[in-house]
């Protein structure tokens, strides 16, 4: 940017006095957010266009009003902002400010050339129906927009959630300290957290000294109340805990093709993945018994490229019918189904069913499971703490407690990076590793072909890109 100090104003014939100004004297026109979307900093349109004008400059000035409120320029503003410039170079209308009646009409004609919505081209038409009146057009006309034509719930009274009180801290701060070793397993679960307590228990209640948190169905419900309070006010991030039980889709779209060209540029042929196990003698399959511990089981089961299916308890048959047509698409003789689950009656049933359900609903006769965890040598290997007492109404009740008492215990109980370590010692005990280790090798020469291509590809397409921005204005839109 040049200093203000130096600066040599010049004049056009079409807008007036060009001068530099400092960035701080410059003032966003609130009509622009209501004619057109607002100018979003974060969107990656900006970020681009930022890197533009440090690269080259402001190719082209922003343009303001006698009170120095912009005409055309918002998105330059916004990324000269983002890039802490000190000022601009600015063409100024001495001839019109904010409070003339011609204002918005002007803001409406320098913005004629910018991609808009049918939205913004309705309001577009307001403004030029009746400049004297063009607020109100436009706010009955965004209130008209707004309006839900529907039957709505009627919202009951206020309910506000206490805040946490002092008493709470301690329990808080053991919390955060488990939750900052975790880190690298975000999300966590509320249960997962409830394990991790119980190895240096809180007080529940600062001021009782027999409120130690403990293993009991009132400590987790306590937990779990702790951790919505401190979402909701701030003092544990948000995506910290997670609910797998509970999927959501959120659809991927864009305001205009530009963005959506941009990120297919930079993600162009990054997408391969080598399949890994396709020279392994046996066909692999991950089975996880809930979704809670999904996230801990999936980074290691896209290191091997091996298959993973979580569910909450028995699985479903579309499932198990998708892993058996896996393995036959596969072509090979053997299926190995590496299970992890809890150390109680249905769970110790499910490692049986899962593989009984391959050789007999699907006529895979080759099948071998194995229970990576969790088993009663984990238990007293790690001193992992009983959650609960098996439930009498489970038909595996009696072979269950013959076999390993009434307690029983849940995965989560389990270190994350324990569980990890368990996964990645059983994924090795039943592979080729030298063969493995073959295809990771080759991987990193695909990769290595693929970036090359890549570059070539992505300098095409970013000279294309840019011929066609120079075409429709350029930066200025």
């Amino acid at each position: 940017m040049s200093d203000p100090a130096t600066a040599r104003p010049g004049l056009t014939a079409e807008f007036g006095l060009v001068r530099i100004l400092p960035l701080a004297s410059i003032r966003p026109s609130p009509e622009n957010d209501k004619l057109y979307r607002p100018v979003n900093p974060s969107d990656p349109d900006i970020h681009a266009l930022a890197r533009s004008i440090r690269a080259q400059g402001l190719l082209e000035p922003l343009v303001i009003s006698r009170d120095c409120y912009i005409l055309s320029g918002h998105r330059r503003y916004a990324a000269l902002r983002l890039l802490g410039a000190p000022d601009a170079r600015c063409q100024v209308r001495e001839d019109v400010q904010r409070t003339d009646p011609g204002f918005l009409p002007l803001l409406r004609e320098h913005n004629r050339q910018r991609e808009k919505t049918a939205d913004e081209r309705l309001r577009e038409e307001v403004v030029s129906a009746d400049p004297k009146d063009s607020r109100r057009r436009l706010i009955e006309h965004r209130q008209q927009k707004a309006r839900v034509n529907a039957d709505c719930i009627e919202i009951a009274e206020r309910k506000g959630r206490p805040k946490i009180s002092k008493a709470k801290i301690p329990m808080l701060n053991a919390v955060k300290e488990i939750i900052e070793a975790l880190r690298d397993f975000w999300p966590l679960s509320d249960r997962g957290i409830h394990y991790q307590l119980l190895n240096a228990p809180p007080l529940i209640h600062a001021s009782k000294p027999d409120s130690v948190y403990q293993n009991l169905r009132n400590c987790y419900n306590s937990l779990t109340d702790l951790l919505t309070r401190a979402r909701l006010e701030g003092s544990i991030p948000m995506n910290v805990i997670g609910d797998e039980t509970r999927p959501m889709e959120v659809w991927q779209s864009d305001n205009t093709t530009t963005p959506f060209f941009r990120r297919e540029l930079d993600w162009f042929l990054k997408g391969y993945r080598r399949n890994l196990q396709q020279s392994q003698p046996n066909h692999i399959e991950i089975v996880g018994e809930k979704n809670t511990v999904r996230g801990i089981l999936a980074p290691v089961a896209e290191e091997f490229c091996i298959p993973l299916t979580t569910g909450r308890g028995f699985c479903s048959l579309p499932p198990r019918y998708e892993m058996a047509k896996r393995f036959k698409e596969s072509g090979k003789e053997k299926l190995i189904l590496l299970i992890l689950s809890d150390l109680d009656p249905d769970g110790e049933e499910i490692c049986h069913s899962f593989a009984r359900s391959m050789r007999d609903d699907f006529g895979i006769s080759g099948v071998e499971a194995v229970k990576v965890a969790l088993t009663r040598e984990h238990v007293e290997r790690f001193q992992l703490p009983a959650g609960g007492e098996a439930k009498k109404k489970s038909t595996n009740y009696k072979k269950f407690v013959a076999r390993h008492g009434t307690e029983v215990f849940e995965l989560e109980a389990l270190p994350p990076a324990t569980l990890q370590v368990l996964l990645r010692e059983a994924i090795d005990s039943v592979m080729d590793v030298a063969a493995f280790d073959s295809e990771m090798d080759a991987e990193e020469q695909d990769a290595q072909t693929l970036d090359e291509k890549r570059q070539i590809l992505h300098r095409v397409f970013r000279d294309d890109l840019l011929a066609d921005r120079t075409q429709d204005g350029g930066e200025s839109k």
